[in-house]
């Protein structure tokens, strides 16, 4: 990678080279550290293990987007480069009235000029396309955390109806026995009216 314009930051000059180098390191070091938190989050209690692991999911998400972006700008600067020297070597040639192939030279040119221009529209097709993708992966994102919502509320609805099934449960079991010791009271009663009355 070649040194265009140094930019200035709080330590001095950088150039675009090195800032992508330390950009491409920090992901790297990110990701590392989304592996361990990974890891750990496999450890938290069930409670709190699945909550944990769709924060983790979500990062990885957002940092694998930070490394996507990173690749466009690399491969924008890239090809800027490369337009950039074929100016310098087209605007560097020199002709001849006596060069025999100046109508050779004038084609090459005419032929360099389409490719540029064919690549520059290559690369709007490509932008527009990168741009499409993401502003879908938003909406999917949009719509999976509406889903994951539902879901929580469905689970703490049927929390809900778990704890009613089982005090239903229990009144039950305890109507029983109700009813029960009711019977055998009325039959020691109806015993007793018939052995004193009877």
């Amino acid at each position: 990678c070649t040194v265009r314009s140094p930019r200035k930051n709080r330590l001095g000059p950088i150039s675009d080279c090195l800032l992508e180098n330390e950009l491409q390191a920090r992901i790297d070091q990110i990701f590392t550290h989304l592996e361990r938190l990974e890891i750990l989050a496999s450890k938290e209690p069930p409670n709190r293990r699945q909550n944990a692991k769709l924060r983790v999911d979500q990062l990885k998400y957002d940092v694998q987007h930070l490394r996507t972006a990173l690749q466009n700008f690399q491969h924008r600067r890239y090809t800027r480069e490369a337009q950039d020297r074929e100016r310098e070597e087209l605007l560097s040639r020199t002709f001849t009235t006596n060069d025999a192939d100046t109508s050779i030279h004038i084609d090459e040119t005419i032929q360099l000029n389409t490719s540029l221009h064919n690549a520059h529209r290559g690369m709007d097709d490509l932008l527009g396309s990168g741009s499409s993708i993401l502003n879908g992966l938003r909406d999917q994102r949009s719509t999976l955390k509406g889903t994951h919502k539902k879901m929580l509320d469905v689970a703490n609805m049927l929390g809900l109806s778990n704890t009613v099934m089982r005090l239903i449960e229990r009144r039950a079991t305890q109507d029983k026995f109700i009813m029960i010791g009711g019977m055998l009271l009325t039959c020691v009663f109806i015993f007793l009216v018939i052995r004193y009355l009877g």
